[in-house]
């Protein structure tokens, strides 16, 4: 007896070449996808860490204000950023005009108190600010508004608006504001 043979089957393993080039065109497909979101995040990270130095920025010029004895209508000694001098003072509002806002212009958004950064800055209630860890020499616009209760003629308390703000590059950033208020201490 002879060995029998498939002659009519003539299998092999392997792929056909119909199925490898699917298989090329899917992951191509796949490689452009992973590829386009390189820039996407590179973007995104840059955002976030001008968002979080304006954040700490604000975050440092609002501990200067607050660490103020509420009397205090200006200083010249910033420890931090060294923006504030005798020649160019950090005002800390104005007793004599009791509850209203004063320094840099605030708008509402969604009902919270912002600083308007379309407005210009207001001398004694603004600075800019280079980085100096950046070797791009970023800029920050730091701005702020005081609100002074004084019934009586008597600083009860003060609530600071800040604001801060990346300045040039080619696209947009919202500004950072932070909100508090002191009272006697």
């Amino acid at each position: 007896m002879e060995p029998r043979h498939n002659a009519g089957r003539s299998r092999r393993n392997g792929f056909t070449l119909t199925e490898v080039l699917v298989a090329t065109v899917v992951l191509l497909v796949c490689l452009v996808a992973i590829a386009q979101l390189v820039p996407a995040s590179i973007l995104s990270n840059s955002a976030n860490r001008n968002d979080s130095s304006a954040a700490v920025f604000a975050q440092q010029e609002l501990n200067q204000l607050i660490g103020r004895p509420i009397a205090d209508l200006q200083y010249t000694t910033d420890t931090l950023l060294n923006v504030c001098t005798v020649a160019t003072p950090c005002l800390l509002g104005d007793p004599t005009q009791d509850g209203v806002t004063v320094g840099s212009p605030v708008v509402l958004i969604d009902n919270r108190p912002a600083i308007d950064f379309s407005a210009g800055p207001v001398a004694g209630y603004s600075f800019n600010y280079p980085d100096p860890n950046d070797p791009a020499g970023i800029t920050y616009d730091v701005r702020w508004a005081v609100v002074t209760r004084a019934p009586g003629g008597t600083i009860s308390s003060k609530r600071f608006i800040l604001g801060a703000t990346k300045r040039g590059g080619n696209s947009f950033y919202l500004p950072v504001t932070l909100d508090t208020m002191v009272g006697p201490q």
